[in-house]
């Protein structure tokens, strides 16, 4: 891990009255650099060639003679060939030079390697980077060993396909398209068998990915990610914030479950196994008697991520749950950083934001709200590492 005082070194050289939001462009991107904007701060997009009109052309910002923004809300775009160069040299060079503190997302994790964001990156990030690598399943201090550790709830884990005997969702990598699942389910080894033959025939998944999958029983019932934010600025109030709630589209799953039964039943053999890519979210809330038991599952990670990586969590993260028949929590994947739906709440905020802060409030805008608070305060590096 590269050391604190390295960070805090390029941090001292900062103009803490010209700090900018820095981003990689994808993921998250827009909500972040929306927030910021809203907050009065500029913005630094990372773009890969090819990838880069939604940033550098339809959301570019176009400021008055007076520096206030008119439209749009990326002001600046650094370009790459591919993202993996964000972390090199000369992209870390302009960011500290444009004085960006960097707000890490999903895409900047895989695209870049966790290896080069722990070792390499010194450029200071809003968040807690040594937490970053539990997102990765099968690490050996996943997000599974913390929720364990923390006494949280999550689908029981299936150990081998043998073992099978009630519906198990197979969670793995997909074979071309690295970042997305090539996840299936089963309720019974035969079922496992066929399933996973008829992936791997198509080229969805391979026996190398499928060997490593983490098995777990399906929890059935409604998905809900529920987007916290933990300020170790904050010292009259709770600490944790509930921002706002999503819930994701999956294709091809979604479409599976517009289909009647016969219909679903007459596709053919390619079509009857659906994929789980995500490619967009919705809104949510939860009744009120849930919400208690919300915070209560935020409360025992944050505890449990100051003891077990200090100094812990800041600023956002997602705990992704489902809800069975009997209104019980299950978690079944963490984001330890801002997380990937938080887009639906861009600009006019969620009901719980609003509602706590009184204004429109996004996940990205609290974050960029964190950020001023530290400059004002002189406590920026409370919130970066």
């Amino acid at each position: 891990m590269i050391s604190r005082d390295r960070v805090l070194d390029n941090l001292a050289k900062y103009s803490k009255k010209q700090i900018k939001i820095g981003v990689l462009a994808s993921h998250s991107a827009l909500d972040v650099c929306d927030g910021a904007v809203d907050e009065g701060f500029r913005t630094v997009a990372i773009a890969q060639e090819g990838r880069d009109r939604t940033y550098a052309h339809y959301f570019k910002a176009y400021r008055d003679p007076h520096g206030k923004i008119v439209r749009g809300l990326v002001d600046e775009v650094i370009m790459v060939k591919k993202f993996k160069e964000a972390t090199g040299a000369d992209v870390q060079r302009e960011l500290m030079a444009r004085n960006a503190l960097f707000v890490p997302n999903r895409s900047f994790t895989s695209y870049c390697g966790m290896d080069a964001v722990e070792n390499d990156f010194a450029v200071p990030l809003v968040g807690s980077r040594n937490l970053l690598r539990s997102e990765d399943r099968g690490s050996q201090r996943d997000y599974y060993w913390l929720l364990e550790q923390a006494g949280l709830p999550f689908p029981k884990k299936v150990k081998r396909p043998e073992d099978i005997d009630k519906l198990t969702i197979i969670k793995l990598h997909h074979k071309v398209k690295k970042l997305e699942r090539g996840f299936f389910t089963a309720s019974t080894l035969e079922e496992y068998q066929r399933k996973s033959d008829q992936l791997i025939s198509q080229g969805v998944i391979d026996k190398e990915s499928l060997e490593e999958a983490r098995m777990e029983e399906y929890v059935i019932g409604p998905v809900f990610n529920l987007d916290f934010f933990y300020s170790p600025l904050e010292e009259r109030a709770s600490r944790i914030e509930l921002i706002g709630i999503d819930w994701r589209f999956e294709s091809s799953l979604d479409g599976h479950v517009r289909l009647p039964a016969e219909q679903q039943l007459a596709l053919n053999e390619k079509q009857r196994v659906p994929e789980y890519t995500v490619c967009g979210h919705n809104s949510a809330t939860l009744r009120e008697s849930l919400l208690e038991n919300a915070f209560e599952l935020a409360e025992k990670y944050v505890k449990a991520t100051q003891r077990h990586f200090a100094p812990g969590m800041i600023g956002p993260f997602c705990l992704q749950t489902c809800v069975d028949k009997d209104l019980n929590f299950f978690i079944y994947d963490v984001a330890p950083r801002i997380g990937g739906g938080t887009n639906v709440h861009m600009s006019v905020g969620h009901a719980y934001g609003n509602a706590l802060w009184r204004g429109p409030t996004s996940t990205g805008r609290r974050l960029a709200m964190e950020v001023r608070r530290a400059i004002e305060q002189e406590r920026v590096k409370e919130i970066v590492t």
